[in-house]
């Protein structure tokens, strides 16, 4: 992994999460997200490896693999990097290397802890609108 070389001067933000099945709510926190990394700034996206996934989700999930998610994702104008991660500790190793200045993350994390949040400069929560990936799926799927 390459860690950008100027970030004192450059903010970094970083999000993360499955993204299995892709919804505005998502595009909102990246829009959000590239917002606040400004025109020189580099938006960072974490995202759950297949294996860790099914072990939270449950064994049909993810719908989308991890080649194909990461594709989507490194498709979207507002994200510059794409990591994917197995565990918490590899999550928290690279938020330490990355340092970021902001995190974009869900209101509903709100007083929980969050992973790596003593290496970012500041934690900005969102409201999820009531869009989840879960019950998108729960939706289609009934």
């Amino acid at each position: 992994m390459i860690w950008p070389s100027n970030m004192s001067t450059h903010n970094i933000v970083w999000l993360n999460g499955s993204f299995d099945v892709l919804h505005t709510g998502h595009i909102k926190l990246f829009r959000l997200a590239r917002t606040l990394a400004g025109p020189n700034g580099q938006v960072w996206v974490g995202t759950d490896t297949d294996d860790r996934i099914s072990s939270y989700k449950g064994p049909s999930r993810p719908i989308n693999n991890l080649s194909n998610r990461v594709l989507m994702l490194s498709s979207i104008k507002y994200i510059d990097h794409v990591v994917p991660f197995s565990s918490n500790a590899e999550l928290e190793s690279t938020i330490y290397n990355l340092k970021p200045n902001y995190m974009v993350i869900g209101d509903d994390y709100r007083g929980k802890d969050i992973i790596g949040s003593q290496y970012i400069g500041h934690i900005v929560y969102v409201s999820r609108d009531e869009q989840s990936t879960s019950a998108l799926v729960d939706r289609i799927y009934g």
